[in-house]
C-alpha cells in the first residue's frame, strides 16, 4: 500500500505543501489524458486508498467523493484533447496536462512529486519517482483523481457518439472499439496520430 514516506522525506528537506501528481488515459484511442493534482495534509491515512488501477470502478467513484469533500486537502484537473496529442504527441500532451492541474493549484503546493519520469519545463520544483502511483499516497489520491474525472469525460462523450460505446472502454482499444472504428471510422475524439486509428482513417477521409 502506497503511504507518506516519500512526502515525509521531502518535508525533511525544508518542502511543506507537497503536491501528488498522476495521469490517466495515455493508451487510450480516443479522448483525452487526464492529470489529477493532490495536496494531503500532514499525517492523513487511509484504509484502502491505492493506486487507481488497483480499485474498482464502485472503489474510485466513492474515493473520489470522499476527496473531493475534505476541506483538509487541496486538488486540481486538467485535460489535454485529442486534437492536441495528435499535434505534440502522447508524452508532450501528459506532461502538459500534468502542468495545468500543478498550477491550477494556485499555490496551494511548492513541490510536485509525479508518478513516472522528469517533466520538462514543469511550470515549479518536482520529483519524479517510478510507479509512484503504488508508493505515495498523494501520487495514488492523485490517480484517482485523474482516472474518476477522465472516466466521466468518456461517458459524456458517449451520448454525444454513441455507436462507439465510449461508456463502456472508455476509449480503450477493446475489440468493440475496434469494431465500431472500422465500421464508422473515427470521429472528432479519436487520436488520429494513434495507430490503429489512422490505419483504419485511410478509408475515412
Amino acid at each position: 500500500m502506497p503511504d507518506l514516506s516519500h512526502e515525509i522525506k521531502l518535508r525533511h528537506e525544508g518542502f511543506r505543501r507537497i503536491a501528488g501528481i498522476d495521469e490517466a488515459g495515455r493508451g487510450p484511442l480516443a479522448g483525452p489524458v487526464t492529470a489529477g493534482a493532490v495536496v494531503l495534509p500532514d499525517g492523513y491515512r487511509h484504509d484502502i486508498l491505492n493506486d487507481s488501477k488497483k480499485l474498482s470502478e464502485k472503489q474510485r467513484e466513492a474515493l473520489y467523493a470522499e476527496l473531493a469533500a475534505d476541506d483538509r486537502l487541496h486538488w486540481a484537473a486538467a485535460c489535454v484533447e485529442a486534437d492536441e496529442i495528435d499535434r505534440s504527441n502522447i508524452l508532450r500532451a501528459t506532461w502538459r496536462a500534468m502542468s495545468l492541474a500543478f498550477t491550477r493549484l494556485g499555490g496551494a503546493a511548492d513541490i510536485a512529486l509525479i508518478d513516472g519520469r522528469p517533466v520538462v519545463d514543469f511550470p515549479g520544483e518536482h520529483r519524479a519517482l517510478v510507479k509512484g502511483d503504488s508508493l505515495s499516497l498523494s501520487i495514488a489520491a492523485a490517480s484517482i483523481i485523474a482516472k474518476v474525472q477522465r472516466d466521466r469525460i468518456m461517458v459524456g462523450y458517449a451520448s454525444l457518439y454513441p455507436e462507439y460505446g465510449f461508456e463502456r472502454h472508455k476509449g480503450y482499444g477493446t475489440a468493440q472499439h475496434l469494431a465500431a472504428l472500422r465500421k464508422h471510422g473515427p470521429c472528432p475524439i479519436h487520436r488520429r496520430s494513434f495507430a490503429p486509428v489512422s490505419q483504419i482513417e485511410f478509408n475515412f477521409p
